[in-house]
């Protein structure tokens, strides 16, 4: 999925409410040096001129596009655009002032106390606040992984283009050439990780959120690439110069130097991300607290029935092939993962899934009532707090199930998994084909939305309830 473009001022909001904390507190200071600590909340026609001071610095930011290139400006020059911003800002309020025939009832000192302590505590906070935002966008970890489709004689000024700017939320994973291996193993520094026969293969099996496809090949070709990718999930990165109508969420964007067409199988604004995200963290607090209170009861007849861990932990694969371990409170003996293997001729479901009926690995007595009840689930809340899951999503396959996956399976994990998803509350008992799971999550992901959530959630509480599909 990928982010819809935004007005820049938009997208620095953290920004915004540093600067809003700047104002306050140099307002404060100022009011206590110029009239003492007399009750600043009490005085009312000092707190209507606060609110005078948020609305121009909002207006000047607006208009004067203030936030713009914030992360790459140098620290001279954010010194220089706070003065900037300081000295309109003041002197719109001495206008409004002198217009609105208050300026008697204001100190011009308390003007000059507020500019100066706004000064240092704005360029306090920004640049201690930039240097965490860029240490931050430098770790790979934390980046949008980008494949690079090239070609030999292109791939230099390719990459050049993509490095130009030091601050890109993409760190670039890795380069293919299609038209032959060249003559070393890296180009400018980004290795190069396949060729055009390999490169489907690449992708299926390694991190790879974006590919940017530069390749200067017929339209059809590149048609046909980029129709592979969005299959996968993967959004996908085309010079201006391709005809291409008909993709999918389109959208003209910036990617280091170049100019490109951006399209994904869904597109979503920073606000939903934001709200997505809110969601996950209020709901994993609450499930935390729930599992705090589950773990009383159910942990000493887990480990009376079954000794050993009473969580369960696991790798499994999240967004674009992302590993993480996942929680769950220990339904199954200790050596159920060594008995899989010899229970998989009673697999019932087709494909890359393992569900069976009666599975002797469960724990007697026990196993199947927190299956059930779906109560195994709750130490998940902790990844969802993490980041590592969502509440709802796609459900993260284990390792063994991954490297399984035909390039079109790979779609489950263009979207963040979850704890419960479309397929869960669709009837996930009596779905045995895996391939109609796959379907589920694609729909869920060509037609995500917040309210598509919530309604999930209100199912899942629904199927819990009445203990459906949970097995």
């Amino acid at each position: 999925m990928y982010e819809r473009n935004i007005r820049s001022w938009l997208k620095h909001l953290d920004f915004i409410l540093l600067d809003l904390i700047s104002i306050a507190l140099s307002f404060a200071i100022a009011y206590i040096i110029r009239n003492g600590n007399r009750g600043l909340l009490e005085d009312a026609s000092y707190r209507s001129f606060f609110l005078v001071f948020v609305g121009f610095h909002i207006l000047i930011a607006f208009f004067f596009r203030s936030y713009s290139n914030v992360i790459r400006r140098g620290y001279l020059e954010e010194v220089m655009e706070i003065s900037k911003q300081n000295m309109i800002l003041i002197i719109c309020i001495s206008v409004y002032l002198v217009f609105t025939k208050q300026s008697e009832d204001y100190s011009r000192l308390f003007l000059g106390y507020f500019c100066v302590s706004n000064e240092l505590i704005m360029i306090l906070l920004r640049c201690i606040w930039k240097r965490i935002v860029r240490s931050k966008l430098n770790k790979p970890d934390n980046q949008s992984q980008l494949l690079v489709i090239s070609t030999a004689s292109q791939a230099a000024a390719c990459i050049a283009g993509l490095q130009k700017d030091r601050y890109q939320p993409f760190h670039i994973a890795g380069m293919v050439l299609m038209d032959a291996p060249g003559g070393s193993s890296s180009i400018g520094g980004v290795p190069i990780v396949a060729d055009a026969d390999g490169l489907m293969e690449y992708v299926r099996l390694h991190v790879v959120d974006q590919v940017l496809i530069q390749a200067g090949q017929a339209t059809d070709t590149i048609r046909a690439l980029a129709d592979q990718f969005l299959d996968m999930g993967v959004v996908v990165h085309l010079g201006l110069e391709q005809p291409l109508e008909t993709l999918p969420h389109k959208q003209i964007h910036r990617l280091g130097s170049w100019t490109v067409i951006s399209t994904s199988i869904q597109a979503a604004s920073m606000m939903e991300l934001f709200l997505k995200r809110v969601m996950d963290i209020c709901g994993a607090l609450v499930g935390l607290v729930i599992t705090g209170i589950a773990f009383i009861f159910v942990a000493p007849v887990i480990y009376v029935k079954s000794p050993g861990p009473i969580f369960f932990s696991q790798n499994r694969m999240g967004k674009n092939g992302r590993k993480f371990k996942i929680y769950k409170f220990r339904s199954m003996y200790m050596d159920a993962e060594e008995r899989k293997k010899e229970l998989m001729e009673q697999n019932k479901m087709q494909g890359l899934m393992f569900k069976m009926d009666d599975d002797p690995r469960i724990i007697k007595g026990i196993g199947h009532f927190i299956r059930n009840t779906s109560i195994d689930e709750l130490p998940q809340f902790w990844n969802i707090l993490k980041g590592d899951m969502s509440l709802v999503g796609t459900r993260p396959p284990t390792v063994d199930e991954f490297e399984q996956y035909e390039l079109h399976h790979k779609v489950r994990l263009s979207f963040r998994p979850g704890l419960t998803g479309l397929w869960q509350v669709s009837g996930r008992s009596d779905i045995t084909d895996f391939e109609e799971v796959v379907r589920l999550d694609e729909t869920y992901i060509a037609e995500w939305s917040i309210l598509l959530d919530i309604k999930i959630l209100l199912k899942t509480i629904k199927v819990v309830l009445k203990r459906q599909g949970s097995e």
